[in-house]
């Protein structure tokens, strides 16, 4: 057999950056349980037609269909796809179920996802992805838009990362300041502006007048509301000086400054209102929100989302939602990458119950089930070899403890083979110091 080569794209962490991605996991699904999100996991596949509905996405959606081909014709596998996000599967999920589910609905979701773009760093074909939606039957109140942002501060901050700025804008501004500047395609201008950081103002003013039919005149004037940025309600006073009037930009406007201002109540310099992010979805109806790391701008954002009123609906019935999702393996692939992210042992493992010989194994085996039943994690040497090639394994895999079965009546003993601190020991009774018991992430 041939050596084996890594797929591009699809990554394989390493036990010790397993451990982190767990670690991270836990304390951002600890977070979304702390406000009130309930746990979902859908199925992998969705049908062709489903994954389509959310605009240019079919250059990355992987095609379901088996090896062999079915001998009586086609089957239902030739129009299923695996999902490239969480948010069409949910949904589905909510139409599916809307007589089971109270609303309104907070949903969190940690699952993997598959995307057919071109690999780079911090991008994958396969990762793990965090979500978080609220919805609600018929119409969904603005406050919750102010709320995702406390929720991803929390998840976020919490963790050993950089600091994070959520930008914030809301598509009722740029839609009705585009009404009120006269153009009669505000899809089209969205898209187009949504480019600004790729290709630049020059290019994306080239593509307004392309796409949108905006005038010189009019290209400016999207440019200049793509120049606002503010971290506090200051930037509303920038948009009207710019004489632009028009009820949806007002609306906008008002629900924009309720989400800044809860921000920064909460968390200070969390929120930042910037009003080039367009998110070039066309189902986002209300606030978009885009997550940078300090210092790793560069690479974009690592959490993303936004309001939508009508991605789920059922005749005349709408259920509106607000939503973001976190790019785990995003922002652990950029963090790995520059090496920022360490774990203090490569294993699990706090004690190592070394083997005197193979016929005590059965007794290390007894010591190890007693402080695996207090909650250590413990596991008894593979051989019995030299006391010092026990250590030496131990050493190796950074597991902090040998507990050494006494011998001829005399009692057990733990080591501390960092310090070569040695003291008398029982299962029943001893216990780590709490840094120890755990790795710890850094």
């Amino acid at each position: 057999m041939s050596k084996p080569r890594p797929i591009s794209g699809f990554p394989e962490w390493l036990p010790p950056q397993r451990m982190i991605e767990q670690y991270v996991v836990d304390r951002i699904r600890d977070t979304f349980e702390l406000y009130g999100f309930a746990p979902l996991e859908t199925r992998a596949v969705e049908p062709l037609d489903q994954l389509l509905r959310k605009g240019e996405t079919s250059k990355e959606v992987y095609v379901l269909r088996r090896l062999q081909e079915d001998p009586a014709g086609t089957t239902d596998d030739d129009a299923l796809g695996l999902h490239f996000d969480l948010t069409v599967p949910f949904a589905r999920f909510v139409l599916e179920n809307a007589g089971k589910l109270q609303f309104p609905f907070r949903r969190y979701q940690i699952q993997k996802v598959w995307r057919g773009e071109r690999p780079q760093e911090g991008r994958y074909r396969e990762f793990l992805q965090a979500d978080i939606d609220i919805v609600d039957r018929d119409t969904l109140p603005a406050h919750y838009e102010a709320e995702i942002p406390l929720v991803i501060g929390d998840a976020l901050g919490g963790l050993p990362i950089p600091p994070v700025r959520i930008q914030v804008n809301n598509r009722k501004v740029c839609e009705g300041f585009y009404r009120g500047i006269g153009l009669t395609d505000p899809e089209a201008a969205l898209r187009a502006v949504d480019k600004l950081d790729k290709i630049g103002p020059a290019k994306v003013a080239a593509l307004l007048a392309e796409t949108a039919g905006a005038s010189e005149a009019q290209a400016k004037a999207c440019l200049s509301l793509a120049e606002i940025c503010a971290p506090d309600a200051s930037f509303a006073d920038a948009v009207r000086a710019l004489g632009v009037t028009h009820p949806l930009l007002d609306e906008g406007l008002a629900e924009l400054v309720a989400v800044v201002e809860t921000a920064a109540a909460h968390a200070p310099g969390l929120c930042v209102a910037d009003l080039r992010i367009a998110r070039g979805l066309d189902y986002y109806t209300g606030t978009v929100y885009e997550t940078q790391m300090i210092g790793y701008e560069r690479f974009g954002s690592i959490c993303s989302g936004g309001r939508y009123d009508n991605l789920a609906s059922a005749g005349d019935t709408r259920f509106p939602g607000v939503g973001i999702s976190i790019g785990v393996s995003r922002l652990l692939g950029l963090l790995f990458g520059a090496g920022e992210l360490t774990v203090s042992r490569d294993v699990p493992t706090c004690v190592l119950v070394a083997l005197p010989d193979e016929e005590r194994r059965r007794d290390c085996d007894r010591i190890a089930a007693g402080l695996r039943r207090r909650g250590i994690p413990t596991e008894v040497a593979p051989t019995a070899a030299r006391f010092g090639k026990q250590i030496r394994f131990a050493e190796r895999r950074g597991i902090p403890y040998v507990w050494f079965p006494g011998a001829d009546g005399a009692g057990d003993t733990v080591k501390d083979i960092r310090s070569g601190e040695q003291v008398d020991a029982t299962a029943d009774d001893w216990s780590p110091p709490p840094a120890d018991l755990r790795p710890l992430i850094s």
